[in-house]
């Protein structure tokens, strides 16, 4: 019995749901466990938003499926002790070769739910890279680290209106963000059909599609009320001050992407950034060259935008060795989509990327259980990482290269 006097109903309920959730979270032993998870707590707009791809999503299922045709090479009677999954990375020393991808509507799946993630990437020693479509802001992420800040990456798209570029880079300077990461495969966006047909946006609209999705979600509904950030933080109140939805956004991404993008633009952004400077969107050698040798860049993140955006292009762990060895070793190559376990990371690490980069994944651990789902997700991936490792014959991720692949599809390269 509780020695303070008794409990009322409401406390009993919140602690018996804290105590069946937790339970649920010991048994989910891999990322399709807390998917299901999300699945059942998340509201089908936000779910659907971060679990699908463009037109007929066959980029999106090939990103995930292609993975698991990489196999790898088994060692037995080695020293296994003392293995250690840490990896340089822009200059400095991560805990394994993982980053979190830039994901939009992150707090639409769980209150705050860009700083609960960055602050479990910090815990595990590994980047977390903020979208400009969040809902958090960069200064309540930066706010949320308490100013420990040396993995927190900001992501950006090029934009028509300079100022508000000029705004966003300025603001990421002054958060001391370790890196930009510009993604140049939203020229135009592509379209994605179940965002169309589940009326997305945020903060949500209200009509019979909507309430019907969130009557069966009366979970989500409660922790939401008590959330105080259901806007693009990055963009409402910064410049941008008609954006508040994702009516007005597609709106303002038609007047601002400019399908006249070139490689100018591109300088441009790395003569006012500072620091180290990612380039993702890149799925092809002569991109890749570019990115290195006119602009600059520090890395390039070969990614498909996760099979969001041009539907029927390669997977990108397909794309991942010929650029590679278009750029040489001298330039970081880290690899994003599909990356769904810790086995996936070894294999792109095999591959000769520096890094993986997930974000679905860890948008269902979020929305399983908020900041303790997106922990156990990192959990459950370097658990993965770490055994492969061992049962591959070796110690340290560094060491781990094509010798211990089996077999890599012809394909890819």
């Amino acid at each position: 019995r509780d020695t303070c006097g008794p409990v009322s109903r409401p406390a009993r309920s919140v602690r018996r749901a804290w105590r069946t959730m937790a339970g649920r979270l010991r048994k989910a032993l891999e990322i399709a466990d807390l998917k299901r998870i999300a699945q059942g707590r998340v509201p089908k707009m936000f779910f659907d938003y971060a679990d699908s791809g463009s037109w007929t999503q066959s980029t999106y299922l090939a990103n995930e499926r292609d993975w698991s045709e990489i196999k790898f090479n088994q060692r037995i009677a080695v020293d296994m002790t003392e293995r250690t999954l840490a990896s340089p990375c822009l200059g400095t020393k991560i805990d394994m070769p993982l980053v979190l991808s830039p994901c939009g509507l992150t707090g639409m799946h769980h209150p705050n739910g860009e700083m609960l993630a960055a602050r479990a990437a910090r815990e595990h020693g590994i980047p977390f890279t903020l979208s400009t479509m969040s809902i958090a802001s960069i200064e309540d992420v930066a706010s949320a680290l308490g100013g420990n800040t040396r993995h927190f990456w900001f992501q950006v798209y090029m934009m028509r209106d300079r100022a508000f570029m000029e705004n966003l880079i300025r603001r990421a300077t002054e958060a001391k963000c370790a890196a930009l990461v510009l993604t140049l495969d939203l020229q135009i966006m592509g379209q994605r059909h179940q965002d169309v047909r589940n009326d997305l946006s945020a903060p949500p609209k209200i009509n019979l599609n909507t309430i019907g999705q969130f009557a069966t979600r009366p979970g989500w509904c409660l922790r939401m009320l008590s959330a105080k950030r259901w806007h693009f933080g990055n963009i409402r109140g910064h410049h941008a001050a008609n954006v508040s939805d994702l009516s007005s956004l597609a709106t303002w991404i038609a007047e601002q992407f400019d399908p006249r993008l070139d490689w100018d633009d591109v300088r441009w952004v790395r003569d006012r950034w500072p620091g180290k400077l990612v380039i993702k969107g890149i799925m092809d050698p002569e991109d890749a060259r570019r990115a290195v040798e006119e602009v600059g860049a520090e890395a390039i993140v070969v990614s498909n935008h996760g099979g969001r955006q041009l539907d029927g292009a390669p997977s990108s762990v397909s794309a991942l060795s010929s650029i590679v060895k278009a750029v040489g070793v001298d330039t970081e190559v880290h690899v994003d989509g599909g990356i769904r376990s810790g086995q996936d990371v070894i294999r792109a690490r095999c591959l000769g990327a520096t890094a993986a980069h997930m974000g679905r994944p860890y948008l269902y651990g979020l929305g399983a259980a908020g900041y303790d789902g997106v922990m156990h997700a990192l959990d459950i991936v370097r658990k993965e990482a770490d055994i492969t490792m061992a049962l591959c014959g070796e110690r340290d991720v560094t060491a781990m290269s094509r010798h211990n692949l089996a077999y890599v599809p012809p394909r890819f390269g």
